[in-house]
């Protein structure tokens, strides 16, 4: 991310109300309030909750004027706003671990109506055994069902990022669902400075765009049976509209710059300019540790740089293939485990997929680490970029 100094402020007039401390789950609420959201459905479930919980106050004292839904499950949770938004109400809903799990059917549900409802998703471990603790692996059973996903590392990004994803999926060459994903714990509860952005303007960035689906003047039939002639288009159909949305998400970045001084981009990258070897992280925690080892590795003469994956679906294979295709080496830190599969990094498997694409093959390591939160030190980091340039391959536990 790069910020406007004030010498360069984007328009001369003051776009922050107010400079707040917040956890990354206050941040959504305090952005949900702002886009003047007409639904919003609950269940609690840690490291959640609290999102909904400073929602229900907002709405109790007048705050914002919502219908506020307590419901008795998530898959209840995402069915309320997948019905609200059927009827063009601009929707909310936030989950995390096995609340997302139970939500699985629907996550599909909203996708292959392509509504545009928008949800967060402080990850946390999944049973068994049982975990309250953060890891990516609740995010990673729902990353290809055709919701947009964002991963945050920071509370102002968490914020800027659930205005950013209305005004994508609400756009009308998109109209699908979206996430907003960050470390359970680590970011859901710790506070951080945050600018919070005067209404007006997050309204005039971000205006109300959901369609009418449902009208009771003009009855129509949504998710009926598909026979296997028509299936198969609705289904080429979202994928089609998540590969176009590159386009959408690369036209809101620059319109929230114009808005409000931050400029983002699909990935966020660290001395890669002139690096040889790259460590590739997602979230809060990995990318403050992966910044950390460049910069003591870069003391010991090693030409090192980090790259942090902010847009997970749809995949930044562009972005990611330019910063890699001419290191040494790079190594994927996933904070989550493909079970089986031919590599356990669910994101190292996509990092090398894309560079296959274009025709690149580099030397590479699969990193597992922070799973169930467990402790992960800058000197594993700098272990990881040390084993790297010393031509390690293949897979590291942490």
């Amino acid at each position: 991310m790069r910020m406007y100094t004030e010498e360069r402020a984007p328009s001369k007039r003051n776009f922050v109300k107010d400079v707040l401390a917040l956890t990354s789950n206050h941040a959504v609420a305090y952005a949900v309030r702002s886009l003047d959201v007409d639904v919003i459905a609950s269940y609690p479930i840690t490291p959640q909750t609290t999102i909904v919980e400073k929602l229900a106050e907002f709405v109790a004292n007048g705050e914002l004027d919502a219908e506020f839904v307590n419901v008795e499950s998530e898959h209840s949770a995402l069915s309320v706003v997948l019905g609200a938004s059927a009827t063009g109400a601009r929707t909310f809903t936030a989950t995390s671990s096995q609340g997302f799990l139970l939500m699985h059917e629907v996550l599909h549900n909203v996708s292959g109506l392509r509504l545009p409802v928008v949800m967060a998703v402080p990850s946390r471990a999944v049973s068994a055994p049982i975990s309250i603790h953060g890891d990516y692996s609740d995010l990673m059973t729902g990353k290809d069902v055709g919701w947009i996903v964002f991963i945050c590392a920071s509370a102002q990004e968490v914020y800027d990022t659930v205005l950013q994803l209305y005004a994508v999926a609400e756009d009308e060459r998109v109209c699908l669902p979206a996430i907003v994903a960050y470390d359970g714990f680590l970011m859901s509860h710790t506070m951080e400075r945050v600018e919070v952005y005067r209404d007006d303007l997050i309204l005039e960035f971000a205006p109300k765009r959901v369609k009418r689906l449902l009208d009771p003047a003009n009855p129509v039939t949504l998710g009926e049976l598909a026979l296997p002639e028509h299936y198969y288009r609705y289904k080429y159909s979202q994928l089609s509209a998540l590969d176009g949305s590159r386009e959408v998400i690369r036209s809101v970045f620059k319109s929230f710059y114009s808005y409000f001084g931050i400029e983002y981009d699909f990935v966020e990258r660290f001395k890669t300019e002139d690096a040889d070897f790259i460590i590739v992280v997602y979230g809060g925690a990995s990318w403050g540790n992966a910044v950390e080892a460049v910069n003591i590795t870069r003391e010991k003469g090693l030409k090192t740089g980090a790259l942090r994956i902010r847009v997970l679906r749809p995949f930044p294979i562009k972005e990611v293939v330019d910063t890699l295709k001419n290191v040494k080496g790079f190594s994927v830190v996933d904070r989550a485990i493909s079970f089986g599969a031919s590599t356990p990094g669910p994101v190292y498997a996509d990092v090398v997929v894309s560079l296959a694409e274009y025709g690149f093959s580099i030397p590479s390591v699969c990193v597992i680490a922070g799973i169930g939160q467990k402790v992960m030190y800058v000197s594993d980091f700098v272990r990881v970029l040390e084993e790297l340039v010393k031509g390690k391959e293949g897979v590291i536990l942490l």
